[in-house]
Protein backbone atom coordinates (compact mmCIF):
# COMPACT_ATOMS: atom_id res chain seq x y z
CA UNK A 1 0.00 0.00 0.00
CA UNK A 2 1.09 3.49 -0.88
CA UNK A 3 1.58 6.12 1.98
CA UNK A 4 -1.12 8.77 2.06
CA UNK A 5 0.61 12.18 2.31
CA UNK A 6 0.55 14.33 5.24
CA UNK A 7 -0.53 18.00 5.28
CA UNK A 8 1.71 20.42 7.55
CA UNK A 9 -0.60 22.32 9.72
CA UNK A 10 1.32 25.34 10.43
CA UNK A 11 1.66 26.16 6.46
CA UNK A 12 -1.01 27.99 4.53
CA UNK A 13 -3.18 26.37 2.55
CA UNK A 14 -2.03 27.65 -1.05
CA UNK A 15 1.33 26.23 0.76
CA UNK A 16 0.51 22.61 1.32
CA UNK A 17 3.52 20.08 0.53
CA UNK A 18 3.58 16.29 -0.28
CA UNK A 19 6.35 13.93 0.91
CA UNK A 20 6.38 10.05 0.95
CA UNK A 21 6.84 8.65 4.31
CA UNK A 22 9.78 6.71 3.33
CA UNK A 23 12.01 9.53 1.44
CA UNK A 24 15.18 10.14 2.29
CA UNK A 25 16.11 13.00 4.25
CA UNK A 26 17.74 14.92 1.73
CA UNK A 27 14.35 15.78 -0.29
CA UNK A 28 13.44 17.96 2.23
CA UNK A 29 15.95 20.62 1.16
CA UNK A 30 14.58 21.49 -2.16
CA UNK A 31 11.60 22.17 -0.20
CA UNK A 32 13.42 24.35 2.26
CA UNK A 33 14.70 26.45 -0.50
CA UNK A 34 11.72 26.98 -2.07
CA UNK A 35 10.18 28.04 1.25
CA UNK A 36 13.06 30.63 1.59
CA UNK A 37 12.67 31.95 -1.62
CA UNK A 38 8.82 32.13 -1.10
CA UNK A 39 9.95 33.91 2.21
CA UNK A 40 12.11 35.93 0.57
CA UNK A 41 9.55 38.02 -2.12
CA UNK A 42 7.18 38.08 0.86
CA UNK A 43 9.54 40.09 3.05
CA UNK A 44 10.17 42.78 0.51
CA UNK A 45 6.96 43.46 -0.38
CA UNK A 46 6.37 43.68 4.13
CA UNK A 47 5.60 47.50 4.01
CA UNK A 48 2.63 46.91 1.35
CA UNK A 49 0.97 43.97 2.15
CA UNK A 50 -0.33 42.43 5.00
CA UNK A 51 1.89 39.87 7.07
CA UNK A 52 0.80 36.18 6.46
CA UNK A 53 0.72 33.77 8.86
CA UNK A 54 3.86 32.62 11.09
CA UNK A 55 6.72 30.44 9.56
CA UNK A 56 7.16 26.74 10.54
CA UNK A 57 8.86 26.65 13.42
CA UNK A 58 11.45 24.19 11.54
CA UNK A 59 12.84 27.20 9.64
CA UNK A 60 14.65 29.50 12.07
CA UNK A 61 17.48 30.42 9.36
CA UNK A 62 14.74 31.67 7.20
CA UNK A 63 13.56 34.15 10.06
CA UNK A 64 16.76 35.66 11.06
CA UNK A 65 17.85 36.46 7.24
CA UNK A 66 14.48 38.06 7.07
CA UNK A 67 14.93 39.87 10.48
CA UNK A 68 18.44 41.28 9.38
CA UNK A 69 17.81 42.15 5.84
CA UNK A 70 14.58 44.18 5.94
CA UNK A 71 14.24 46.94 8.17
CA UNK A 72 11.54 48.02 10.08
CA UNK A 73 9.15 51.32 9.48
CA UNK A 74 10.16 52.88 12.52
CA UNK A 75 13.98 52.49 12.10
CA UNK A 76 13.44 54.68 8.82
CA UNK A 77 11.58 57.62 9.67
CA UNK A 78 14.01 57.87 12.86
CA UNK A 79 17.08 57.99 10.43
CA UNK A 80 15.97 60.52 8.45
CA UNK A 81 14.86 62.64 11.52
CA UNK A 82 18.40 62.68 12.51
CA UNK A 83 19.39 63.94 8.78
CA UNK A 84 17.04 66.68 8.31
CA UNK A 85 17.50 68.38 12.31
CA UNK A 86 20.45 70.35 11.61
CA UNK A 87 19.24 72.20 8.43
CA UNK A 88 15.82 73.67 9.98
CA UNK A 89 18.08 75.53 13.52
CA UNK A 90 20.75 77.16 11.19
CA UNK A 91 18.65 79.69 9.61
CA UNK A 92 17.04 81.22 13.03
CA UNK A 93 20.20 82.15 14.34
CA UNK A 94 20.77 84.39 11.58
CA UNK A 95 17.95 86.67 11.95
CA UNK A 96 18.32 88.27 14.95
CA UNK A 97 21.47 90.40 13.69
CA UNK A 98 18.95 92.90 11.50
CA UNK A 99 18.22 96.23 13.66
CA UNK A 100 16.16 99.15 12.57
CA UNK A 101 17.08 102.31 13.78
CA UNK A 102 13.93 104.51 14.67
CA UNK A 103 14.23 108.29 14.27
CA UNK A 104 13.96 109.10 17.44
CA UNK A 105 17.30 106.82 17.96
CA UNK A 106 19.01 108.80 15.47
CA UNK A 107 17.36 112.43 16.59
CA UNK A 108 19.09 111.21 20.27
CA UNK A 109 22.22 110.55 18.45
CA UNK A 110 22.39 113.96 17.13
CA UNK A 111 21.67 115.31 20.55
CA UNK A 112 25.35 115.76 21.69
CA UNK A 113 26.58 117.68 18.50
CA UNK A 114 23.80 119.97 19.08
CA UNK A 115 24.34 120.58 22.51
CA UNK A 116 27.52 121.62 21.55
CA UNK A 117 26.91 123.82 18.59
CA UNK A 118 24.82 125.86 20.82
CA UNK A 119 26.92 125.43 24.46
CA UNK A 120 23.14 125.14 26.06
CA UNK A 121 21.12 121.62 27.16
CA UNK A 122 18.37 123.20 29.21
CA UNK A 123 14.39 123.00 27.75
CA UNK A 124 11.56 123.57 29.46
CA UNK A 125 13.18 123.20 32.78
CA UNK A 126 15.12 119.92 31.34
CA UNK A 127 18.22 119.23 31.14
CA UNK A 128 18.80 116.96 28.13
CA UNK A 129 20.88 114.04 27.88
CA UNK A 130 19.58 110.79 26.47
CA UNK A 131 16.91 108.23 25.63
CA UNK A 132 17.25 106.88 28.81
CA UNK A 133 15.98 109.48 30.30
CA UNK A 134 12.66 110.31 29.81
CA UNK A 135 11.84 113.99 30.44
CA UNK A 136 14.72 114.15 27.05
CA UNK A 137 12.71 111.32 25.12
CA UNK A 138 9.81 113.10 25.54
CA UNK A 139 11.25 116.70 24.12
CA UNK A 140 12.59 115.23 21.61
CA UNK A 141 9.35 113.49 20.34
CA UNK A 142 7.84 116.77 20.48
CA UNK A 143 10.16 118.18 18.01
CA UNK A 144 10.59 114.88 16.07
CA UNK A 145 6.38 115.03 15.55
CA UNK A 146 6.35 118.67 15.02
CA UNK A 147 8.46 117.77 11.77
CA UNK A 148 6.59 114.90 11.15
CA UNK A 149 9.34 112.53 12.01
CA UNK A 150 12.11 114.69 10.20
CA UNK A 151 14.99 114.07 12.13
CA UNK A 152 17.07 116.76 9.93
CA UNK A 153 14.30 119.37 10.37
CA UNK A 154 13.78 118.27 14.28
CA UNK A 155 17.75 118.74 14.61
CA UNK A 156 17.52 122.37 13.15
CA UNK A 157 14.09 123.57 14.99
CA UNK A 158 15.63 122.10 18.33
CA UNK A 159 18.88 123.89 17.63
CA UNK A 160 17.31 127.13 17.05
CA UNK A 161 15.19 126.74 20.21
CA UNK A 162 18.32 126.18 22.39
CA UNK A 163 19.71 129.33 21.04
CA UNK A 164 16.48 131.77 21.90
CA UNK A 165 16.45 130.11 25.40
CA UNK A 166 19.94 130.60 25.87
CA UNK A 167 19.59 134.55 24.98
CA UNK A 168 16.24 135.13 26.37
CA UNK A 169 16.71 133.20 29.64
CA UNK A 170 12.68 132.77 29.69
CA UNK A 171 12.78 130.84 32.96
CA UNK A 172 14.19 133.69 34.64
CA UNK A 173 11.69 136.14 33.08
CA UNK A 174 8.91 133.79 35.03
CA UNK A 175 10.85 133.84 38.28
CA UNK A 176 12.80 137.46 38.65
CA UNK A 177 10.80 140.16 36.18
CA UNK A 178 8.09 142.23 37.29
CA UNK A 179 5.98 143.39 34.97
CA UNK A 180 3.69 146.74 34.54
CA UNK A 181 0.24 146.06 35.65
CA UNK A 182 -0.85 148.81 33.65
CA UNK A 183 0.43 147.28 30.06
CA UNK A 184 -0.39 143.67 31.19
CA UNK A 185 -2.33 143.04 34.40
CA UNK A 186 -5.53 140.36 33.79
CA UNK A 187 -4.14 139.99 30.04
CA UNK A 188 -2.93 136.31 30.86
CA UNK A 189 -3.69 133.98 33.09
CA UNK A 190 -3.16 130.13 34.05
CA UNK A 191 -5.38 127.25 35.70
CA UNK A 192 -5.33 123.72 36.64
CA UNK A 193 -8.40 121.53 36.50
CA UNK A 194 -9.08 117.84 37.41
CA UNK A 195 -11.35 115.80 34.74
CA UNK A 196 -12.98 113.10 36.13
CA UNK A 197 -10.81 110.50 35.76
CA UNK A 198 -8.53 112.27 37.80
CA UNK A 199 -6.40 114.17 35.02
CA UNK A 200 -4.72 117.45 35.73
CA UNK A 201 -5.64 119.70 32.39
CA UNK A 202 -3.37 122.72 32.21
CA UNK A 203 -5.45 126.13 30.50
CA UNK A 204 -4.04 129.44 29.29
CA UNK A 205 -6.08 132.02 28.95
CA UNK A 206 -5.34 135.04 26.75
CA UNK A 207 -8.25 137.97 27.43
CA UNK A 208 -7.44 140.15 24.69
CA UNK A 209 -10.69 142.08 26.17
CA UNK A 210 -8.86 143.53 28.97
CA UNK A 211 -5.73 145.30 26.73
CA UNK A 212 -6.45 149.41 27.78
CA UNK A 213 -4.00 150.87 25.61
CA UNK A 214 -2.87 149.37 22.31
CA UNK A 215 0.24 151.26 21.81
CA UNK A 216 1.42 150.48 25.78
CA UNK A 217 0.74 146.70 25.19
CA UNK A 218 1.81 146.50 22.21
CA UNK A 219 4.04 148.84 21.41
CA UNK A 220 7.44 147.54 22.96
CA UNK A 221 7.72 143.94 21.19
CA UNK A 222 10.39 143.01 22.90
CA UNK A 223 8.48 143.45 26.39
CA UNK A 224 5.44 142.15 25.01
CA UNK A 225 7.56 138.56 23.83
CA UNK A 226 8.94 138.39 27.32
CA UNK A 227 5.98 138.56 29.09
CA UNK A 228 4.23 136.09 26.47
CA UNK A 229 6.93 133.86 27.03
CA UNK A 230 6.88 133.74 30.94
CA UNK A 231 3.17 133.36 30.73
CA UNK A 232 3.96 130.42 28.39
CA UNK A 233 6.89 129.31 30.56
CA UNK A 234 4.12 128.66 33.51
CA UNK A 235 2.12 126.99 31.71
CA UNK A 236 4.33 124.66 30.86
CA UNK A 237 5.41 124.02 34.09
CA UNK A 238 2.52 122.60 35.40
CA UNK A 239 2.77 120.23 32.89
CA UNK A 240 5.42 118.38 34.83
CA UNK A 241 7.47 117.36 32.26
CA UNK A 242 10.78 116.99 34.93
CA UNK A 243 8.75 114.35 36.28
CA UNK A 244 7.68 111.90 33.27
CA UNK A 245 8.92 108.21 34.06
CA UNK A 246 8.10 107.20 30.66
CA UNK A 247 8.13 108.18 27.04
CA UNK A 248 5.11 109.01 24.86
CA UNK A 249 4.26 105.74 23.34
CA UNK A 250 4.99 104.93 19.99
CA UNK A 251 1.53 106.68 17.95
CA UNK A 252 -0.39 106.64 21.35
CA UNK A 253 -1.61 110.83 22.29
CA UNK A 254 0.24 113.11 24.00
CA UNK A 255 -0.15 113.49 28.03
CA UNK A 256 1.96 116.69 27.87
CA UNK A 257 -0.28 119.33 26.24
CA UNK A 258 -2.31 122.18 27.69
CA UNK A 259 -5.04 123.69 26.11
CA UNK A 260 -5.46 127.53 25.43
CA UNK A 261 -8.01 130.31 25.20
CA UNK A 262 -8.26 133.54 23.74
CA UNK A 263 -10.92 135.49 24.41
CA UNK A 264 -12.36 138.14 22.47
CA UNK A 265 -15.07 140.19 24.46
CA UNK A 266 -15.36 143.78 23.80
CA UNK A 267 -12.88 143.40 21.05
CA UNK A 268 -13.16 145.29 17.25
CA UNK A 269 -12.02 143.41 14.28
CA UNK A 270 -12.55 145.82 11.82
CA UNK A 271 -8.49 147.96 12.30
CA UNK A 272 -5.11 146.96 12.12
CA UNK A 273 -2.87 148.41 13.71
CA UNK A 274 0.79 148.06 12.81
CA UNK A 275 2.08 147.83 16.00
CA UNK A 276 -0.03 145.07 17.46
CA UNK A 277 0.94 142.94 13.84
CA UNK A 278 4.52 143.44 14.30
CA UNK A 279 3.94 141.84 18.10
CA UNK A 280 1.89 139.25 16.91
CA UNK A 281 3.85 138.18 14.04
CA UNK A 282 6.66 137.66 16.50
CA UNK A 283 4.63 136.15 19.23
CA UNK A 284 4.05 133.44 16.28
CA UNK A 285 7.56 133.02 15.58
CA UNK A 286 8.58 132.29 18.57
CA UNK A 287 5.84 129.89 19.58
CA UNK A 288 6.19 127.97 17.13
CA UNK A 289 9.96 127.48 17.14
CA UNK A 290 10.79 127.27 20.85
CA UNK A 291 7.39 125.43 22.07
CA UNK A 292 6.00 122.83 19.56
CA UNK A 293 3.63 120.18 20.25
CA UNK A 294 2.46 121.72 23.56
CA UNK A 295 -1.42 122.72 22.67
CA UNK A 296 -3.61 120.27 22.15
CA UNK A 297 -7.07 122.42 21.59
CA UNK A 298 -7.22 125.89 20.93
CA UNK A 299 -10.89 127.79 21.63
CA UNK A 300 -11.91 130.90 20.65
CA UNK A 301 -14.36 132.36 22.60
CA UNK A 302 -16.53 135.40 22.18
CA UNK A 303 -16.14 135.95 18.75
CA UNK A 304 -18.52 138.37 16.84
CA UNK A 305 -20.63 136.67 14.66
CA UNK A 306 -20.06 138.85 11.40
CA UNK A 307 -15.85 136.90 11.99
CA UNK A 308 -17.36 133.63 11.29
CA UNK A 309 -16.95 133.43 7.51
CA UNK A 310 -13.30 134.17 8.47
CA UNK A 311 -12.81 131.32 10.47
CA UNK A 312 -15.13 129.09 7.63
CA UNK A 313 -12.29 130.67 5.03
CA UNK A 314 -9.52 128.95 7.29
CA UNK A 315 -10.21 125.38 6.34
CA UNK A 316 -9.51 126.00 2.80
CA UNK A 317 -5.75 126.09 3.48
CA UNK A 318 -5.01 124.90 7.35
CA UNK A 319 -4.10 121.25 7.37
CA UNK A 320 -7.05 119.02 8.97
CA UNK A 321 -4.99 118.20 12.19
CA UNK A 322 -4.74 122.02 12.62
CA UNK A 323 -8.45 122.10 12.52
CA UNK A 324 -9.09 119.56 14.71
CA UNK A 325 -7.63 121.71 17.20
CA UNK A 326 -9.30 124.70 16.50
CA UNK A 327 -12.39 125.78 17.81
CA UNK A 328 -14.16 129.48 17.51
CA UNK A 329 -16.80 129.64 19.92
CA UNK A 330 -19.37 132.89 19.74
CA UNK A 331 -20.04 132.57 23.40
CA UNK A 332 -17.79 132.54 26.31
CA UNK A 333 -20.34 130.27 28.83
CA UNK A 334 -20.34 127.85 25.64
CA UNK A 335 -16.88 126.65 26.70
CA UNK A 336 -18.14 124.72 29.36
CA UNK A 337 -20.39 122.09 26.98
CA UNK A 338 -17.00 121.72 25.12
CA UNK A 339 -14.53 120.60 28.26
CA UNK A 340 -17.05 118.23 29.83
CA UNK A 341 -14.94 116.25 31.65
CA UNK A 342 -13.80 119.14 34.45
CA UNK A 343 -16.52 121.87 33.19
CA UNK A 344 -17.55 122.13 37.05
CA UNK A 345 -14.26 123.55 37.97
CA UNK A 346 -13.88 126.36 34.95
CA UNK A 347 -14.50 129.88 35.55
CA UNK A 348 -18.15 130.99 36.08
CA UNK A 349 -17.53 133.33 33.25
CA UNK A 350 -17.33 130.25 30.85
CA UNK A 351 -20.07 128.21 32.06
CA UNK A 352 -18.73 126.91 35.23
CA UNK A 353 -19.05 126.91 38.55
CA UNK A 354 -15.05 127.80 39.40
CA UNK A 355 -13.87 130.95 40.88
CA UNK A 356 -13.00 133.88 38.10
CA UNK A 357 -10.23 133.54 35.66
CA UNK A 358 -8.91 136.54 37.50
CA UNK A 359 -8.03 134.22 40.27
CA UNK A 360 -5.77 132.27 38.27
CA UNK A 361 -2.25 131.96 38.38
CA UNK A 362 -0.47 134.92 36.32
CA UNK A 363 3.02 136.65 36.15
CA UNK A 364 4.88 139.44 38.36
CA UNK A 365 3.03 142.61 38.02
CA UNK A 366 3.60 146.27 40.10
CA UNK A 367 1.63 149.23 40.02
CA UNK A 368 4.76 150.97 39.83
CA UNK A 369 6.55 152.11 36.96
CA UNK A 370 9.56 150.24 35.45
CA UNK A 371 13.13 151.65 35.83
CA UNK A 372 13.83 153.09 32.76
CA UNK A 373 10.07 154.85 32.86
CA UNK A 374 11.15 156.69 35.83
CA UNK A 375 14.67 157.67 34.37
CA UNK A 376 12.39 159.20 31.35
CA UNK A 377 10.22 161.29 33.62
CA UNK A 378 12.58 162.60 35.79
CA UNK A 379 15.41 163.31 32.84
CA UNK A 380 12.92 166.39 31.98
CA UNK A 381 12.80 168.02 35.25
CA UNK A 382 16.56 167.97 35.75
CA UNK A 383 16.95 170.01 32.80
CA UNK A 384 16.09 173.54 33.76
CA UNK A 385 18.52 173.62 36.89
CA UNK A 386 21.29 174.61 34.90
CA UNK A 387 19.00 177.34 33.03
CA UNK A 388 18.58 179.10 36.12
CA UNK A 389 22.19 179.65 37.77
CA UNK A 390 22.81 181.19 34.49
CA UNK A 391 20.33 183.23 34.61
CA UNK A 392 21.08 185.22 37.89
CA UNK A 393 24.07 187.11 36.55
CA UNK A 394 21.51 188.61 34.14
CA UNK A 395 18.84 189.87 36.54
CA UNK A 396 18.75 193.41 34.68
CA UNK A 397 17.08 191.52 31.48
CA UNK A 398 13.36 191.98 32.94
CA UNK A 399 11.44 192.44 29.60
CA UNK A 400 9.71 188.93 29.27
CA UNK A 401 7.57 189.42 32.09
CA UNK A 402 5.79 191.75 30.19
CA UNK A 403 5.10 189.24 27.49
CA UNK A 404 3.86 186.14 29.47
CA UNK A 405 0.76 188.73 30.73
CA UNK A 406 -0.34 188.73 27.43
CA UNK A 407 0.49 185.99 25.90
CA UNK A 408 -1.18 183.52 28.64
CA UNK A 409 -4.51 184.88 27.53
CA UNK A 410 -4.20 183.66 23.56
CA UNK A 411 -2.22 180.52 24.33
CA UNK A 412 -4.49 179.09 27.13
CA UNK A 413 -7.35 178.29 24.83
CA UNK A 414 -5.27 176.43 22.41
CA UNK A 415 -3.54 174.24 24.71
CA UNK A 416 -6.37 173.46 26.57
CA UNK A 417 -7.94 172.03 22.90
CA UNK A 418 -5.24 170.08 22.09
CA UNK A 419 -4.98 168.44 25.07
CA UNK A 420 -8.48 167.74 25.18
CA UNK A 421 -8.12 166.06 21.52
CA UNK A 422 -4.99 164.15 21.79
CA UNK A 423 -6.98 161.40 24.35
CA UNK A 424 -10.28 161.34 22.22
CA UNK A 425 -8.47 160.57 19.11
CA UNK A 426 -5.93 158.16 20.08
CA UNK A 427 -7.76 156.22 22.95
CA UNK A 428 -11.10 155.20 20.39
CA UNK A 429 -7.81 154.10 17.84
CA UNK A 430 -6.33 151.91 20.22
CA UNK A 431 -9.13 150.11 21.40
CA UNK A 432 -10.63 149.82 17.84
CA UNK A 433 -7.20 148.22 16.58
CA UNK A 434 -5.60 146.60 19.84
CA UNK A 435 -7.99 143.66 19.50
CA UNK A 436 -8.27 143.20 16.14
CA UNK A 437 -4.90 142.20 15.68
CA UNK A 438 -4.83 140.13 18.64
CA UNK A 439 -7.58 138.22 16.68
CA UNK A 440 -4.89 138.25 13.59
CA UNK A 441 -2.43 137.19 15.97
CA UNK A 442 -4.65 133.63 17.40
CA UNK A 443 -5.99 133.12 13.37
CA UNK A 444 -2.04 133.39 12.32
CA UNK A 445 -0.64 131.29 15.35
CA UNK A 446 -2.87 128.77 14.68
CA UNK A 447 -2.11 128.36 11.20
CA UNK A 448 1.62 128.32 12.14
CA UNK A 449 2.69 130.81 10.11
CA UNK A 450 6.54 130.66 10.99
CA UNK A 451 8.13 132.71 8.32
CA UNK A 452 7.41 135.85 9.50
CA UNK A 453 9.02 139.25 8.72
CA UNK A 454 11.00 139.18 12.77
CA UNK A 455 13.20 142.50 12.13
CA UNK A 456 11.21 145.15 14.03
CA UNK A 457 11.15 148.48 11.96
CA UNK A 458 9.32 150.06 14.95
CA UNK A 459 12.16 150.23 17.19
CA UNK A 460 13.69 153.81 15.86
CA UNK A 461 10.56 154.96 15.74
CA UNK A 462 10.28 155.99 19.39
CA UNK A 463 12.45 158.48 19.05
Amino acid sequence: MSAEPKVVENQPTSEVVAAPADAPAPAAEPAAQETSAKVETETTTAADVAPVAPVVADTPAVAAVAKEDVPTASEEPAKGNKEESPKEESPKEESPKEVVETPLDKFASRLAAIKEKTSYDEMWGITLSDLSHAPTAIVLQKFLRANNGDVALAEKQLTEALKWRKETNPAKLLDDKVYDRARFGDLGFVTVHKADDSKEEVITWNVYGSVKSNKATFGNIKEFIEWRAALMELGVRKLKLDEATAPIPEGAEDPYQLIQVHDYMSVSFFRLDPNVKSASRETIHVLSVAYPELLSHKYFVNVPAIMGWVFGAMKLFLAPATLRKFHPLTSGTSLASELKPFAATLPKEYGGSGPSVKEGLTVKLTDTPAPAEKAAKAAPAAEPAPATAEAEPTKPVETPEEAPKEAPKENARPAETIQAAEPKVEEPKAEEAATKDAGAEAIEETAKETKPETKPEAQPKPE
